[in-house]
């Protein structure tokens, strides 16, 4: 039988010809590619330049994906769609105004806060989180308005709390993982989980070593996290978000944890010396390939379930953020 095809909610790093080789033979129909980190308004314009360029290049084998009409179209043409996000709001420079231009040229999803506190809320790795700010308020109804996914993954839980109880619209944790399951600062309470689900958002699972723990050891690990993930949320809540880093090395994870913004060592996600950033099951996109038979094979999923977590929920979702709000 033909595995369903996998939608993986979260993925940075270089891009090449390679790993979109390994997207296709890994049966990922669509997966969101980080363009931003700490860049400002021109940088992230200049990597959605690159974008297209590289997109070009490789046409035979991605599209990048505007809205659900496009992911069909790479489906029934046998491409993976590409859909790009920011993991800061960074590129919004304190405009509003900015959430349509970058919309206009391709981006789809923006989590609000990444490893700092920013004008629009708190970051899961201070010591204080404000909530939502005045900002962050008008920043989620733009993003609604414009047709752009929320993203709270790397958010204090008090933002987190208060962006999901004021989207207008669904919104999701793209990569993370329980809290409950393995204690983490980037990981996410059992409470506010459920209120993601209340409110019909979506939980990417991650499959980083640093905030997966014993769960990233190998494919049952992991799948035994997606069961227990399931019995907490439910299964139409629960996705893919490997936050995979293809061919990434240590210029791109210097600037993914410190930026500009520190001289120290800043080690992210990865808090505890040894724990290692790959997994042995999943070492490029490939691997995915596997998830839905063994949900199904040994963890009592039904082919529908496993289908939905390993695409269906994030297309759903998809198919509500990426339409204007009130268009």
């Amino acid at each position: 039988m033909t595995p369903p095809p996998v939608v993986d909610g979260l993925q940075c790093g270089p891009y090449d010809r390679e790993v979109f080789e390994q997207l296709r033979a890994g049966g990922v129909l669509c997966a969101t590619a980080t363009v931003a980190f700490w860049e400002d308004a021109v940088e992230t314009m200049d990597a959605l330049a690159a974008w297209h360029d590289l997109a070009t290049d490789h046409a035979d084998l991605v599209l990048l994906a505007r809205d659900t009409a496009d992911i069909g179209r790479a489906r029934a043409e046998g491409r993976t769609a590409i859909v790009l996000g920011a993991q800061n709001a960074s590129p919004l420079q304190g405009r509003l105004g900015f959430v349509r231009h970058f919309h206009a040229m391709g981006l789809r999803v923006m989590q609000l806060t990444y490893n700092n506190t920013n004008e629009l809320g708190g970051s899961c790795y201070e010591e204080h989180d404000p909530g939502l700010t005045r900002f962050g308020r008008e920043v989620v109804r733009e993003m609604n308005a414009a047709g752009m996914l929320v993203d709270l993954s790397h958010s204090g839980e008090r933002t987190r709390r208060d962006a999901i109880d004021h989207s207008a619209v669904p919104v999701a944790v793209t990569h993370a993982n329980p809290r409950s399951l393995y204690g983490h600062p980037r990981n996410v309470d059992d409470a506010t989980l459920k209120a993601l689900a209340a409110r019909d958002g979506v939980l990417g699972l991650a499959t980083y070593r640093s905030i997966s723990g014993r769960y990233a050891g190998t494919l049952d690990d992991w799948c035994a996290m997606v069961a227990r993930t399931v019995d907490l949320m439910g299964v139409r809540h629960v996705a893919v978000g490997t936050d995979l880093s293809p061919k990434a090395g240590p210029a791109e994870f210097a600037w993914m944890r410190k930026g500009r913004w520190t001289r120290g060592a800043q080690r992210g996600a990865d808090l505890s010396p040894g724990d290692g950033d790959t997994t042995e099951w999943l070492t490029d996109a490939r691997g995915l390939a596997r998830v839905a038979d063994r949900l199904t094979g040994r963890f009592g999923f039904t082919a529908a379930e496993a289908e939905a977590v390993v695409g269906g929920n994030w297309l759903r979702l998809y198919g509500t953020a990426f339409i204007p709000y009130g268009g």
